[in-house]
């Protein structure tokens, strides 16, 4: 298992987002809409809202979390070029039997201080 993370701590990661990534989670997702596959007038696509999120699962991924519940609320659209900030803030950390219960309230940002996205994440960390 990783370090264990405690309640207070804060994880963070942060990511721009390209055209590639958007048309490679489009083909994925088979979420083809044209605001996905085709640019805005300023030469932008917007990027899904789900791979917007692969930012807590990917703090989650750190932290070897096995998901039990995400929460998503998006509160605004992420295009490409945009670098998002995202911050999981461990609020709850309980010892059970071979595993801990975490779970997290998550803020993403983008670069304009704007936030994009909130969450909620809970979900179990074995022992190995």
């Amino acid at each position: 298992m990783t370090d264990r993370p405690e309640e207070g701590d804060v994880f963070t990661v942060e990511r721009t987002f390209t055209k590639a990534d958007v048309r490679a989670f489009a083909e994925v997702s088979e979420d083809t809409q044209p605001r996905h596959t085709e640019p805005d007038e300023d030469g932008r696509l917007m990027v899904h809202g789900l791979l917007t999120a692969t930012l807590p699962t990917k703090i989650g991924g750190n932290l070897e979390v096995l998901a039990s519940r995400l929460d998503f609320h998006f509160r605004k659209p992420v295009y490409t070029g945009d670098t998002v900030t995202c911050e999981w803030d461990c609020v709850e950390v309980s010892e059970a039997d071979g595993y801990l219960e975490v779970v997290g309230d998550i803020t993403c940002t983008n670069q304009d201080g704007e936030v994009v996205m909130t969450a909620r994440g809970e979900g179990r960390i074995y022992d190995d």
